[in-house]
């Protein structure tokens, strides 16, 4: 029980860190954005020098998902795809930006694609088309979509992974009171029992206005008995729960206090502790 409350405390500690740090503004992710912006605003700018042109503006960068971003052009322009991979290429590189991802060059007439390539870390499974073949001048926007999960993005997923999953094991290891069955009932600090008053605490039962005196032993075992009434309780469990860690156990020693025990429960028929050859003892109550 104790370990299952540890587990319990923890994974409510690892919750809680979880949400905090889910509920605190991602600044990395914010730096990475900016960082595809500056990246993006370059290649804008290199692609129009190469089209001898030097003063028209390049439109807002766009952020239309979590990974894809939008360039666009105040005018038409020519496009060599060579050069657009190269660009992009260098550009994203000196940014430190992702090394896979998809490009999209579509026309802003009709938003259809007019030429798009995929970018990995090895040229083997890059996919690279149409190359030395010119795009005319039009009016297009350079969409880019990282296949790599930024680190922050990747982190986020991470805390909510452990958020989930300290949910699932406070669950699991959420400790559970064991429930003991009184079918006797209680009055006080006394249980009922037949005709008789049990006081565990003071080791004693009481019979109307006579108190009869239980050594520590018999008021342990008697414990037991009331805890289970009506069923066969093995020798083993006895000795084990009485017993355990106070001294030696000797074998006629259950018999004897059981017997003692016994002969102080006489006075009420309505009580029978037997014998159950071979197996352990019972509490019989009548009514119960």
């Amino acid at each position: 029980m104790k370990l299952q409350k540890l587990y319990f405390y923890i994974s409510l500690c690892l919750a809680l860190l979880a949400i905090i740090l889910l509920t605190v503004p991602d600044k990395k992710e914010d730096s990475f954005a900016e960082l595809v912006k500056i990246a993006m605003r370059d290649v804008g700018n290199k692609l129009l020098l190469t089209n001898q042109d030097s003063t028209s503006l390049i439109l807002p960068i766009q952020k239309l998902e979590e990974s894809k971003f939008q360039l666009s052009f105040e005018k038409p322009l020519l496009i060599n795809p060579d050069s657009l991979v190269a660009i992009v290429a260098k550009s994203f590189q000196k940014a430190h930006l992702p090394s896979q991802y998809q490009i999209e060059v579509k026309q802003c007439s009709d938003f259809e694609v007019a030429y798009s390539f995929l970018k990995f870390a090895t040229q083997e499974k890059s996919i690279i088309p149409c190359s030395g073949r010119f795009l005319p001048q039009k009016c297009y926007v350079i969409e880019v979509r990282f296949l790599e999960k930024p680190a922050a993005f990747n982190t986020k997923f991470s805390w909510i992974a452990l958020l989930i999953g300290s949910i699932v094991l406070g669950f699991v290891f959420y400790p559970k009171q064991k429930k003991v069955k009184q079918p006797i009932s209680s009055i006080d600090n006394s249980i009922s029992l037949g005709k008789f008053q049990f006081y565990l605490e003071e080791n004693k039962l009481t019979l109307e206005t006579t108190e009869i005196s239980l050594s520590k032993k018999e008021a342990e075992l008697l414990t037991v008995f009331v805890a289970h009434p009506n069923k066969v309780i093995k020798r083993e469990e006895l000795s084990k729960k009485v017993w355990e860690d106070h001294g030696v156990f000797v074998g006629r020693s259950l018999d004897t206090y059981i017997s003692k025990l016994r002969k102080k429960l006489s006075d009420d028929e309505s009580i029978k502790l037997t014998n159950v050859h071979g197996i352990g003892y019972m509490l019989e109550v009548k009514g119960s």
